[in-house]
């Protein structure tokens, strides 16, 4: 007799988990470009910028990809626009710098050097959200240390400012264009959350580059100047991060702001040493490591490796690793206290492909940056969601518009 009693109760539990979704049809605009829209997109694009020439295009894709979460694609898509080549160091060479340095965890070197220093600065690749994930991962350390302050080169500025953001405490789509990428966004949400001041300094003046590094560097210098006894952290893109002579500009955004604050920031330099979209098209000195974490290199003398271009340097260079994916997604999407959420529509009442977007409950799914996106190719396909505990509203839309919108709660 009680064997019976478990088993109606097991089968009772089961059920009750496996309750069908109720799906409520609404009426949504969606600011993303499934990944058919983007590939169409670049075919039909015959412009040539007049520094990059026709593979200006391909930035622009793998930006896109990036913004909608499309890892893959953004590396792949990038890789078209910069050209790649096939590089290897010999065993002596590879031997040589084994012996010559020491693999130490970014994350941990950074926070500890940060203590010393009144401004980081930190950049990215715009095709790489992962850039965006790794200074996510500093922010709460970097806090406790006493950086309450984090201006972001990718939040509009200007007449178009987003003059609520540190009200609202979560970005929007105007907040800023690379921002719309959902860990973008999570890294400007995780900041509001934890308690930094955001700001923008980007320059909006029809500017040259280097009247753009000058007006950016004073920029950020008004802000220090209201906030003298306080620190700061900077994330921009690319060689933004570099002090030193630059040849471009003569100096970047970074060697401005020495110039004219007196400070000597630490400066962080991911964007060089990261995976492209094959194994053998990644820098030598990647695969001559292995690495399994992102990683600082460190000397017999204790110093970190610079990046350095011409007469131009950031202070430390960090290694990432090649990414590994769960279900097809990149494995550090499930990091920062993301949980891999598995998802599976095969009860939606509308066509595929759809595009899933993941809102925190509570923020206006008709403006918000989404949590998450995600797209899925077949009603029979699974795929992983990358979210925190809390309650969310999930957006599901296909090419012809037709959406449908459902809870989901994340233990």
């Amino acid at each position: 007799m009680k064997r019976i009693l478990v088993l109606i109760l097991i089968t009772i539990f089961v059920s009750c988990k496996q309750e069908k979704r109720i799906f409520e049809k609404i009426d949504f605009q969606s600011e993303y470009l499934f990944d058919s829209e983007i590939e169409n997109k670049i075919l039909s694009d015959t412009t040539e910028n007049s520094h990059f020439g026709s593979g200006f295009k391909y930035q622009i894709g793998a930006a896109d990809y990036a913004t909608k979460g499309n890892y893959k694609k953004a590396l792949a898509t990038w890789d078209l626009a910069m050209g790649t080549s096939e590089k290897n160091y010999t065993q002596s060479q590879i031997d040589s710098i084994n012996g010559l340095y020491k693999k130490v965890n970014a994350n941990d070197y950074i926070i500890e050097e940060a203590k010393q220093s009144q401004v980081l600065i930190i950049n990215e690749a715009h095709h790489s959200s992962r850039h965006r994930v790794f200074t996510k991962s500093l922010l709460q350390k970097l806090y406790d240390n006493g950086y309450k302050n984090i201006g972001f080169e990718a939040l509009t500025n200007g007449k178009d400012k987003d003059s609520l953001l540190n009200r609202r405490k979560y970005p929007i789509q105007k907040t800023g264009h690379y921002i719309k990428d959902p860990q973008f966004g999570d890294l400007v949400r995780t900041a509001l959350e934890i308690g930094y001041e955001v700001f923008s300094y980007e320059d909006t003046t029809e500017s040259n580059g280097t009247e753009r590094e000058i007006q950016q560097a004073q920029n950020i210098q008004r802000i220090i100047e209201q906030k003298p006894n306080e620190k700061f952290l900077i994330h921009c893109g690319f060689a933004h991060a570099m002090e030193g002579n630059y040849p471009a500009w003569g100096k970047a955004m970074a060697g401005r702001l020495t110039d004219f604050t007196g400070i000597d920031p630490l400066t962080i330099y991911q964007a060089y040493y990261s995976e492209k979209s094959k194994p053998e098209f990644n820098h030598p000195l990647l695969k001559a490591l292995n690495l399994k974490e992102s990683t600082v290199l460190i000397d017999d003398n204790g110093n970190p490796m610079k990046y350095k271009y011409a007469e131009s340097f950031s202070d430390v260079a960090v290694l990432q690793p090649n990414t590994t994916y769960e279900n097809g997604r990149p494995s550090w999407l499930f990091s920062n206290e993301n949980k891999a959420i598995k998802l599976q529509l095969n009860d939606i009442d509308i066509s595929f492909p759809v595009m899933v977007l993941a809102y925190k409950k509570g923020e206006d799914i008709s403006r918000a940056v989404p949590m998450d996106i995600v797209e899925i190719e077949n009603k029979s396909d699974s795929t992983n969601l990358a979210l925190r505990t809390g309650e969310y509203e999930i957006v599901a839309i296909n090419l012809d518009g037709n959406a449908r919108k459902f809870q989901l709660y994340v233990e």
